[in-house]
């Protein structure tokens, strides 16, 4: 067949074709008297065997050696396969990148402080969550095994981590840099931690809260309605018991106060998308129970 024939039957143009003859690719199989190329159904075989690994983005150089059995076709994909690996990775990143800036209108340095974070080894990601934990125990005196706990944890990023990976990665690395989010915790430390400090709400209620307020929550209870005045009774009766106190005004006021700056979504926020980029199973919502028992005990004062 002409190469006219040839490039027809597999859809390239007959400017490629004569190129990938003249580098060897495609070998023409005879010559006409007057010199036009002739090619055969071996020769339209090879070149579809080209163009399928032009298209899978080896260069012409490798493809050559593939052909004269100077590299082995599996050893190529192989590492072909990793390199495009690393390519989509790099896409993903600047693609959650691209779709954080849309979100807002940032500054030249926020553009590039964003770029560097999303582009954070495993080890420059550990140090960026244990400076924050840093700046939120220092001069606190949190219970050791508790900040033991807080420090094991650590975003890891595996290898090829998906869309949403990349996304609460970012989004992790702007709450974990915000002044506002770090006092809040320190705030919260102190209260949990500080001199004289007993926690009215803390882990020996949260089931109770969970199950009570969530139940309040689920069936759409207004927290100042009459109707939800029996179910808070119930619950500060249950968490007064499960923390060794009496329901009184007293420890009413206390979980009140307590409330109101425990009822932040930051904190929960931080550990859900831990669990996102870590690949832990989704963590629930508990912020919305202990805002319905937070505006259930507002409602009615600490009488």
């Amino acid at each position: 067949m002409h190469i006219g024939e040839l490039a027809r039957r597999t859809g390239l143009s007959v400017k490629t074709v004569r190129y990938y003859s003249d580098l060897g690719l495609v070998p023409e199989a005879a010559r006409t008297y007057s010199g036009h190329r002739r090619y055969d159904a071996e020769s339209a075989l090879r070149l579809d065997f080209v163009r399928t690994l032009r298209e899978l983005g080896l260069d012409l150089a490798t493809i050559r050696r593939v052909l004269d059995s100077e590299a082995d076709l599996r050893g190529v994909a192989a590492r072909h396969a990793d390199a495009i690996g690393a390519q989509i990775r790099v896409l993903r990143v600047q693609r959650a990148v691209l779709r954080a800036l849309a979100r807002r209108e940032p500054t030249p340095q926020e553009v590039d402080r964003m770029n560097r974070i999303a582009q954070a080894t495993a080890g420059e990601r550990r140090r960026i969550i244990a400076e924050f934990l840093d700046s939120i125990f220092a001069g606190i005196p949190v219970d050791p095994e508790f900040e033991a706990r807080m420090r094991s944890v650590t975003p890891e990023l595996p290898d090829e981590p998906t869309d949403e990976q990349v996304d609460a990665w970012l989004e992790l690395s702007e709450l974990v840099s915000d002044p506002d989010f770090r006092a809040l915790l320190r705030r919260m430390g102190e209260g949990s931690f500080g001199e004289g400090s007993a926690p009215a709400v803390d882990g020996r209620t949260h089931e109770l809260v969970s199950e009570k307020a969530g139940a309040a929550v689920a069936a759409g209870v207004d927290p100042a309605s009459a109707a939800a005045g029996p179910i808070l009774d119930e619950l500060v009766a249950g968490m007064a018991t499960a923390t060794g106190r009496a329901a009184d005004a007293a420890y009413r006021g206390e979980v009140l106060a307590a409330l109101e700056v425990g009822t932040d979504p930051r904190p929960e926020r931080y550990w859900q998308l831990m669990a996102v980029i870590n690949g832990w199973p989704p963590i629930p919502a508990q912020t919305p129970n202990y805002v319905w028992l937070r505006d259930a005990l507002r409602a009615r004062g600490t009488a």
